[in-house]
């Protein structure tokens, strides 16, 4: 396979991805305010920092408000990691390798991208609406690519991709504490199980849950939802679909299928940085995580960089050209 085709299916399905976690995102924002347990101007720059967008928004907006950030992640153009601009993107890879996609999956991108198209003439209006079909048109172009597509190495590429965009993005809603409690002090380490959580800090973590539509799943586990569990189901969960350690299994599974490696092994950075990251999950334990360094937050800050660090590894792997040398 041609190395710009495997980047194309790649990111094609990163972004559509990350069109429907932005989606989820909003919704449970949307839930947030309603439940009036955190400020809205507090909620909304949440939400922009989530997403790693604060500076151009407060740059180009200011102080965040429901209507201007629905705007800046749904449709803004100029946002590369908006709603519109994502589908629009994938619609443009998926153009790019038309003769390498099945039919069905080249007509749901397209009319994903031809919906957001329209519901940005009338932005604003009736957003839930909008978000839930956004979460159903990404999981329809999902179930599409599965059931209509070889599952040969362009499949594969398009399952790594999708599952590196869902543990990072899986990554960033579970930090949003983060934007909401106090500042730990300079030395000291978070505690892995609180005396007793407020029902506001409850509400907050259901809140998560439901943006990875998780809390049917979690409730068969654990019950009633706390900080820790919570923690632990998103991070460590070897058979949940949107756990940070499920993704990183699956995505090497993919990795080592385009490869023809072995688990445990590695014969490019790709491989290295992908098992590596996941080895760690495989043995981690969530009290060491929560009372590490920097704790929850601190733990993740580093694996995101660790992700993006994979990413640009399965970059220069697969898709980078090497220059051509002089004779």
């Amino acid at each position: 396979m041609l190395s710009r085709v495997a980047d194309s299916i790649y990111w094609m399905n990163r972004q559509i991805e990350r069109a429907e976690n932005v989606a989820r995102a909003l919704e449970t924002t949307l839930d947030l305010a309603l439940d009036g347990t955190v400020s809205p101007g507090r909620l909304w720059n949440a939400l922009v920092c989530t997403f790693g967008d604060q500076t151009d928004f407060w740059a180009r907006h200011g102080l965040a408000d429901q209507a201007q950030v629905i705007r800046f992640l749904a449709f803004d153009p100029h946002n590369a990691n908006s709603i519109s601009s994502c589908l629009q993107a994938a619609r443009e890879n998926a153009r790019t390798v038309r003769d390498m996609i099945s039919s069905p999956m080249w007509e749901e991108i397209n009319k994903a991208h031809l919906f957001v198209r329209a519901a940005a003439a009338v932005q604003g209006e009736h957003p839930r609406e909008f978000l839930e079909e956004v979460k159903r048109a990404s999981q329809l172009i999902t179930g599409v690519t599965d059931a209509t597509m070889s599952h040969g190495e362009a499949w594969h590429f398009a399952r790594m991709g999708r599952l590196i965009e869902r543990a990072d993005k899986t990554s960033r809603v579970l930090d949003v504490e983060a934007y909401f409690q106090p500042a730990t002090a300079a030395g000291a380490t978070e505690t892995a199980a609180p005396a007793l959580e407020d029902p506001a800090t409850a509400v907050r973590w259901s809140a998560v849950l439901e943006s990875a539509s998780a809390l049917e799943m979690y409730r068969k586990e654990y019950g009633a939802v706390s900080r820790r569990n919570v923690a632990e189901f998103l991070i460590l969960d070897r058979a949940f679909p949107r756990a940070m350690h499920f993704c990183l299994i699956k995505a090497e599974e993919s990795l080592l299928a385009v490869t023809g490696g072995v688990k445990g092994a590695y014969s490019n950075p790709a491989e290295q940085r992908i098992g590596r990251l996941r080895s760690e999950l495989d043995y981690g334990h969530i009290d060491e995580i929560l009372v590490g360094d920097g704790g929850l937050h601190g733990f993740i800050d580093a694996f995101q960089g660790r992700l993006n660090g994979a990413s640009h590894a399965i970059h220069d792997t697969f898709f980078a050209l090497a220059p051509v040398g002089r004779v």
